[in-house]
């Protein structure tokens, strides 16, 4: 049982869909659990959430504390998903979450936004984030594991700039975020793999609440850092416009300098 006494359980929509669910009380990591699931065999679009880990990761190999009555999940996909297409695929996970955060406290963009590539922000500050992994199995077979971690009612000690969900929403809990993000990532999965070839419209969406479009940031990566502002999209590629011309950076960590400018960013 999750917290207040509440169960995890799969939306009407992902049911419908196709999607499993598998809850456990502790795990090294939600990641080694579905990994381990595709290696047995286990079909495709398989939640696992579980109520705490021992080794939770997050982007570049760093550690992910999971303090208890937080949103540790991870999805595994199998089908409708090719290797080159993967990274589109944490845009779509971006919306359906922010969906299911808006649903679940009534918050909306601005003050809700997807800061690129991967967090959830409210106010400006984090409270999720999301990982992808893919791998290549023995059979020849490519599987992706999306992982979601939320602040829903803590907040990590090494993170006291961040927030969780539960401070505007008084009846904020694990299970009710999972449930209407079950859904919502089923109906943004679907709307993806039925758009035309070439589709942008799930990475303009994502542009549309994007946290700091239009202002002027400071993108640091492995080799150094960038200073531009940020135009938009083009593919999940950070579009952005420095003194040597426009960039595009393929992955960062962002930080927004300056207010955005009155006029809009886009998607190329």
């Amino acid at each position: 049982m999750g917290s207040r006494g509440e169960a995890y359980s799969l939306g009407t929509a992902a049911s419908e869909a196709g999607y499993r669910l598998e809850t456990q009380a502790e795990v090294s990591s939600t990641f080694d659990v579905a990994l381990a699931r595709a290696r047995e065999g286990e079909a495709s679009r398989l939640w696992i959430v579980a109520q705490s880990q021992t080794q939770g990761r997050g982007r570049h190999g760093r550690s992910f504390l999971s303090p208890a009555g937080n949103l540790y999940a991870s999805l595994l996909l199998v089908e409708g998903c090719r290797r080159g297409d993967a990274p589109e695929l944490g845009f779509v996970a971006g919306l359906a979450l922010f969906d299911a955060a808006s649903a679940l406290t009534g918050l909306d963009h601005p003050r809700l936004s997807l800061k690129w590539p991967n967090d959830l922000l409210v106010d400006g500050k984090k409270c999720a984030g999301l990982l992808l992994e893919g791998h290549q199995l023995p059979h020849g077979v490519f599987v992706l594991i999306i992982g979601i971690g939320v602040n829903v009612v803590a907040v990590p000690t090494t993170l006291p700039e961040a927030t969780m969900l539960a401070r505007f929403a008084s009846d904020a809990t694990a299970e009710r975020l999972f449930l209407l993000l079950s859904d919502a990532f089923a109906r943004r999965f679907s709307d993806w793999a039925e758009a035309p070839p070439g589709s942008q419209a799930h990475f303009a969406a994502w542009a549309e609440r994007a946290h700091g479009l239009g202002a002027r940031v400071r993108v640091k990566m492995p080799k150094g850092e960038v200073i531009g502002l940020f135009r938009g999209l083009d593919r999940g590629r950070l579009l952005l416009d420095t003194q040597e011309g426009l960039e595009k950076l393929d992955a960062g960590d962002l930080y927004v300098l300056d207010a955005p400018e009155p006029s809009q960013g886009r998607v190329a």
